[in-house]
C-alpha cells in the first residue's frame, strides 16, 4: 500500500471519522453487552471483544470505515459451547477462528464471495435477524407487565426520537431514560449487574485456561470452524454494502486476515469472536465516517466509556436492551424481500427462504447459506443448460449432415448435446460446427466422445470444425477417441 493511500486513509477525514467514530462508540455499548448476554457470558466478554475486535481491524482491515466488533450472528454460535464448557474454552475457540480465517486470507478464499448471489445475502440477513429477535423471547419469560411496558415504552423511544435530532443514537438515549426511570421507581426488574460483573480495569493478556490435548481441540474445532465461516461471511457482506455506500473498492482477501488477526488478539485479551457488524457499518458510513480512524476512536472510545461510566452501565434494566435488539431484528431483517416474493424469480425466491429456514431450524448461518449457494448452484446449472440448442441441415447431393450447435456443453447439458444426433440416418458424413459453443468439464468431453464414437461405429466420417481454443486444449486433454484417425477430426479456428 502506498504512503499517499495509508495517508488518505488514515488522516483524509480526520473531523468525519472521529464524530462518527463517537457516535458508533455510543451504539456499540448496548449491543455488546446484549450479544454478550445472548451468548451465555458475562458483558465484559463482549464489551472486551468489541473493544479489541475495533481497534486491531483498523490496522489490518481490507475495508477501511467497517466497523467489526461482538456480533449476533457470532453469539449464537457459542451459545452450547459455553453452556457445556465454559468461558476458557470460548476463549480456546475464539483463538482458533482466528488462525482460520488467517488460512482462509491466505488461501484467497475471499474472492469466493462473488459464488454467493443476491438471494443467499438477502436470506442471511433475515435469518440472522430471526435470530437475533428470537434470542430475546425468554426475557419475556414470567415477566411481569412492567417488562412488557419498559420494552414498548423503549421502542418508542427507539424510533420516534430520530425525529428530535439524529446527533445521538436513539438506542442510548432509549436505554439512558429506561435506566433512570428503572432506578427512580426502584422497579424490581432484571439488570445488567444480574448477568455478570462488567470491567473496571483495561483487559489483559492471558492464556485460556484449558487442557492442550487432541480432545480439547475435538471439541473447539466445529466452533471455530463454523464461527470462522459466519463471520468471514458476514464480514465479507458487510463489505459488499460498504464498497456501495462508499463507491471505493475494499481488499476482500486482506479483509479475512485481518478479522483472523483481530479474533486471535481478542482471544487473548477475554473477549469472544467477533466479525463486521451490517448496522453499525452503515452508521459510521452515513455519519461520516470513511477511514480507519474511524474505527479505531469507535473500539477506543468504547472501553474509555465503560470504565468511566461503569457503575451506569451495571443498572440498566434488560427490558432496555431487549428493545435496543427487537430494533436491530427489525432494521436488519429486510422487508421488501416480502413483496419481491411475487416479483423476482421463483427459484431466487426459493433460495431466499430455503436460506432462511434452515438457518432458523438449525440456528447455524453457515449451514443456511452452504444450502442456499448449493441451491443457487443447480438453478444457475438447470437455467444454463436451457440455453444449449442444436440445428442441422442437409448438404443438397444427400451426403453430409451438418449440425450447429449453440451454448454451453457441460455436466449439466451434456445429455442434452449427446441427444440432439441422429446416429442411425445413413450418411457418408457428418460435420459437427462448435463455433457458436464452449466445452467446459469432462462430462461435456464425455458427450463429445459419446458422440464421435457413435458416428464411427455407423461408419460416418465426422469432422469437427469452429472449436475455440479454451475447448480445444480440453478436447485434446481429456478426449479418448483417436483423434489422427481416419475420422478426418479437424480442429480449425
Amino acid at each position: 500500500m502506498s504512503f499517499s493511500r495509508l495517508q488518505t486513509q488514515w488522516f483524509g477525514n480526520i473531523r468525519g471519522d472521529l464524530l462518527a467514530g463517537t457516535v458508533v462508540s455510543l451504539a456499540l455499548i448496548p449491543e455488546a453487552i446484549a450479544f454478550s448476554i445472548i451468548a451465555g457470558v458475562d458483558p465484559k466478554v463482549g464489551l472486551y471483544a468489541s473493544f479489541c475486535i475495533a481497534v486491531v481491524i483498523a490496522f489490518v482491515g481490507g475495508r477501511p470505515g467497517m466497523i467489526s466488533a461482538a456480533t449476533g450472528a457470532m453469539a449464537l454460535v457459542m451459545v452450547s459451547l459455553v453452556k457445556n464448557y465454559g468461558l476458557e474454552y470460548l476463549l480456546a475457540a475464539t483463538i482458533l477462528t482466528g488462525i482460520l480465517q488467517i488460512l482462509a486470507g491466505v488461501l484467497r478464499l475471499g474472492s469466493l464471495l462473488r459464488f454467493v448471489s443476491r438471494s443467499v445475502t438477502t436470506g442471511f440477513v433475515n435469518a440472522l435477524a430471526i435470530l437475533i429477535f428470537m434470542a430475546q423471547l425468554p426475557e419475556f419469560d414470567n415477566a411481569s407487565w412492567v417488562v412488557y411496558a419498559m420494552v414498548a415504552a423503549g421502542l418508542g423511544i427507539i424510533y420516534l426520537f430520530p425525529y428530535v435530532t439524529k446527533a445521538v443514537p436513539s438506542p442510548l438515549i432509549a436505554i439512558i431514560v429506561l435506566t433512570v426511570f428503572s432506578i427512580a421507581m426502584g422497579l424490581e426488574i432484571r439488570t445488567v449487574g444480574d448477568m455478570g460483573e462488567l470491567p473496571s480495569a483495561f483487559p489483559l493478556f492471558m492464556l485460556p485456561n484449558i487442557p492442550l490435548t487432541m480432545e480439547t481441540l475435538l471439541i473447539i474445532l466445529p466452533y471455530s470452524a463454523t464461527l470462522a465461516v459466519v463471520g468471514l461471511l458476514e464480514s465479507l457482506m458487510t463489505s459488499v454494502i460498504v464498497d456501495d455506500l462508499t463507491d471505493t473498492p475494499s481488499a476482500k482477501n486482506q479483509e479475512c486476515t485481518g478479522q483472523g488477526i483481530a479474533n486471535i488478539v481478542s482471544g487473548f485479551f477475554g473477549g469472544m469472536a467477533g466479525c463486521a457488524m451490517i448496522g453499525q457499518s452503515v452508521i459510521n458510513v452515513k455519519s461520516g465516517g470513511r477511514g480507519r480512524l474511524s474505527t479505531l476512536w469507535a473500539g477506543g472510545f468504547l472501553l474509555f466509556l465503560i470504565l468511566a461510566l461503569g457503575d451506569l452501565v451495571r443498572q440498566i434494566p434488560m427490558a432496555a436492551l431487549v428493545a435496543v435488539m427487537i430494533m436491530v431484528s427489525i432494521g436488519t431483517f429486510s422487508w421488501s424481500s416480502i413483496k419481491n416474493l411475487t416479483i423476482h424469480p421463483k427459484t431466487s425466491s426459493f433460495v431466499m427462504i430455503a436460506t432462511v429456514v434452515v438457518v432458523v431450524f438449525t440456528h447455524n448461518l453457515a449451514q443456511g447459506v452452504g444450502v442456499g449457494v448449493l441451491l443457487s448452484a443447480i438453478f444457475f446449472a438447470r437455467k444454463v443448460s436451457r440455453l444449449l440448442a442444436l440445428e442441422s441441415t442437409l448438404s443438397a447431393d444427400g451426403n453430409q449432415r451438418t449440425y450447429q450447435v449453440f451454448g454451453q456443453v457441460f455436466f449439466a447439458s451434456a445429455e442434452q448435446f449427446a441427444a440432439g444426433f441422429d446416429f442411425k440416418e445413413v450418411i457418408e458424413r457428418v460435420v459437427i460446427d462448435v463455433s457458436q459453443a464452449h466445452f467446459w468439464d469432462l462430462t461435456g468431453v464425455g458427450a463429445l466422445d459419446k458422440v464421435v464414437l457413435k458416428f464411427r461405429r455407423e461408419g460416418t466420417a465426422v469432422e469437427l470444425v469452429g472449436m475455440n481454443e479454451a475447448s480445444t486444449t480440453i478436447v485434446d486433454r481429456l478426449a479418448t477417441y483417436d483423434k489422427p484417425d481416419a475420422l478426418e477430426l479437424m480442429l480449425k479456428h
